[in-house]
């Protein structure tokens, strides 16, 4: 029966119908949780999604009682379930499949202890809720997939297992239930590794760990090699390169006014053997907390929404195009002399208003002091890409630094190297001016990953792989 269907179904059920409880001898306590090292009322009463007043009425307490780990607390408000519940934070590769198969929960006992009413509310970071006769530990396990066309049967006599016992852990209703890609746990073995992929992909991740409006984001795989992978970050596609033929990585920009709340992380593709993998994990995107400036005396011709989102489609035609090879292999350097390497005119991310216009715009680069016809350089290696006049950027030079890495140098009063040419970190590339939509003379500076603008400094103070 189809996976999505049986979800659906088991929703239905759960409308009508209750869980079977986990037995904890004549205890008329639904739940228990022990108290671990670290624990406050306040964090036990968040992790596990229950009214914080309603927990301490019900043990006795108040705000200012102090526990000490081991202590048994009564767990209220989360269903007719019994046993000990306690809480993991939901990494990056976990899925309610693989959760409910890691920790040997039934999946109807994580739904309902959780409310989920889907399975995607288990994003990144978020506490999971799980219940069972003694506390929970996670159950180390080899994950195995069947390949295209192969049987069930095929599968457990090539991987020396008991298919009964396959079944039973994985909470099938037998051999026919299990799919082509489908990952399936084996207990009693030994391997690590993300619970929602098969066993020959050892780790999937993204960095920073924390998602914010305007920054660059991280997306590593380690496939073996051979396997192919694609995937996509939010309504953004990832390319994705490697430099050893195991780890696969691609780079994303997030924009400045990214809507906040969850967005998806997709990855799928297959494995040597054709085997298919595919998983779609939440995130929550977080706000840049971004200020507000007003900007004054640029050409009045410069200010408007849709030539603004002209231009930046102008350059995307560049910029949304990741070429294979790398040229960086550190931090980027400031593009100005050291004397006004911290000499910032205006931060990255700012929402503005032009000649008083609303706050419809933002800053989409980082702006440097500097005098007219001040030295402009190369902030890495890189192929010059376009050279020439903007509407709002001015004279502008954008350097292609491979992976859909780019940055542009904007009002430039004068340019020092041409479309095509190979330049190294450091490279004097031109001079500083006033074109453009600009008030006075200043570099703006930009950085550009997979055709979306970020914060610059941080390819200054971070070495990206």
């Amino acid at each position: 029966m189809n996976k999505i269907i049986r979800f659906s179904l088991l929703f239905i059920l759960l409308l009508s119908l209750t869980t079977p409880a986990f037995a904890q001898g004549d205890s008329t306590d639904n739940l228990v949780y022990i108290v671990q090292a670290g624990d406050t009322l306040w964090t036990i009463a968040r992790n596990l999604h229950v009214y914080y007043d309603e927990m301490l009425a019900v043990n006795g307490l108040t705000e200012n009682s102090s526990i000490i780990p081991g202590t048994e607390l009564i767990i209220t408000g989360l269903g007719d379930l019994r046993g000990v519940v306690s809480t993991i934070k939901v990494p990056f590769g976990e899925t309610l499949q693989s959760i409910s198969r890691r920790y040997q929960v039934p999946e109807d006992s994580l739904i309902q202890i959780n409310r989920l009413t889907s399975p995607f509310e288990l994003y990144v970071g978020v506490s999971a809720v799980l219940v069972g006769e003694n506390e929970i530990e996670v159950q180390e396990g080899k994950r195995v997939s069947l390949a295209p066309g192969e049987s069930f049967l095929e599968m457990a006599i090539k991987e020396n297992l008991n298919p009964w016992t396959m079944v039973t852990a994985n909470h099938q209703g037998g051999s026919w239930d299990m799919i082509p890609g489908e990952v399936l746990f084996v207990p009693g073995t030994e391997s690590t590794g993300p619970g929602g992929f098969p066993d020959e992909i050892q780790n999937v991740d993204f960095y920073p760990e924390r998602l914010v409006q305007g920054h660059t984001y991280v997306i590593e795989a380690n496939i073996p090699d051979g396997a192919q992978i694609s995937g996509s970050l939010g309504e953004y596609p990832l390319s994705f390169f490697t430099q050893d033929g195991k780890t696969y990585l691609a780079l994303q920009g997030l924009h400045a006014k990214e809507s906040t709340g969850l967005k998806p992380i997709s990855l799928a593709g297959t494995l040597t053997d054709g085997t298919p993998f595919a998983l779609t994990q939440m995130v929550e995107v977080f706000s840049g907390n971004y200020h507000y400036e007003e900007i004054i005396g640029v050409p009045q011709e410069t200010v408007g929404i849709e030539i603004t989102e002209e231009e930046t489609t102008q350059l995307q035609e560049f910029t949304l195009q990741a070429t294979e090879n790398k040229f960086w292999d550190e931090e980027f350097l400031p593009p100005v002399p050291a004397a006004l390497s911290a000499a910032y005119a205006s931060y990255y991310g700012g929402r503005r208003s032009y000649n008083g216009s609303g706050y419809y715009y933002f800053h989409s680069g980082l702006d440097y002091f500097s005098s007219m016809g001040g030295d402009i350089y190369a902030a890495a290696p890189g192929k010059v890409v376009f050279t020439g006049p903007l509407l709002l950027h001015g004279n502008t030079t954008l350097i292609d630094h491979g992976w859909g890495v780019y940055s542009l140098y904007a009002h430039q009063s004068e340019f020092l190297v041409r479309e095509g040419q190979q330049v190294s970190a450091g490279a004097l590339i031109g001079r500083v001016g006033s074109t453009g939509r600009s008030s006075g003379p200043h570099l703006h500076w930009e950085v550009w990953v997979g055709g979306i603008q970020v914060n610059p400094l941080d390819w200054v103070e971070n070495s990206y792989p």
